[in-house]
């Protein structure tokens, strides 16, 4: 057999949403899915949705997206978070793909404020994984909400030169009932979301 070489990690491909979001389209149901809310949950539901663009603008149709994030009180439903009881059922873990026109959405709660390593408080966000074709390894950011005022003093922002805040911030959008915040991640480009080196 002749040697062929090193090869590079694998894209998302067609396989990710067949076997990680097939959305109903399968015979199998998801195993995690875009609503994060169980009925025991407490807190503000709110709902995040936004388009996925390529660096030509063009949306993305085949993308995944994997959120993380706090309960309403702060904390991870994680066994490392020793705090109090975790909320409810509540796991703060969700996954979607993205739809024809590269729109996602997700139902959970507003997040509590979590501590840095160095115990200041951080702003509440959601972490969020970007899974596409043609990169070699997935991208990290975080979803800051456009109306809460500790955003001016979150760490984490103040290491985003000022000019480039505005990609991770999710704005609120106009109506009533459950709170709808909307998040555009550009992969490449004008305006590119800034994303994590982790």
């Amino acid at each position: 057999m002749q040697d062929k070489g090193l090869t590079p990690s694998q894209t998302v491909g067609p396989f990710f949403k067949y076997g990680l979001t097939p959305n109903g389209a399968y015979d199998w149901n998801d195993a995690f899915s875009n609503n994060l809310v169980a009925p025991d949950t407490s807190g503000e539901r709110i709902r995040i949705e936004g388009r996925v663009f390529d660096g030509d603008g063009a949306p993305v149709p085949d993308c995944m997206l994997e959120i993380w994030q706090a309960d309403a009180q702060g904390r991870f439903s994680d066994p490392q978070d020793r705090r109090a009881l975790p909320n409810s059922s509540f796991k703060g873990f969700g996954r979607c793909g993205t739809d024809p026109n590269g729109d996602y959405a997700f139902h959970t709660i507003k997040p509590g404020s979590v501590p840095d390593p160095d115990g200041k408080p951080q702003a509440p966000h959601l972490l969020l994984a970007i899974f596409a074709r043609g990169m070699l390894l997935h991208l990290y950011t975080r979803i800051y909400l456009g109306d809460e005022a500790s955003n001016a003093v979150d760490p984490v922002m103040a290491l985003v030169p000022a000019d480039r805040r505005a990609t991770l911030i999710a704005t609120r959008q106009p109506g009533s009932g459950n709170a709808v915040y909307r998040f555009d991640i550009r992969l490449h480009g004008d305006n590119e979301t800034v994303f994590f080196d982790i």
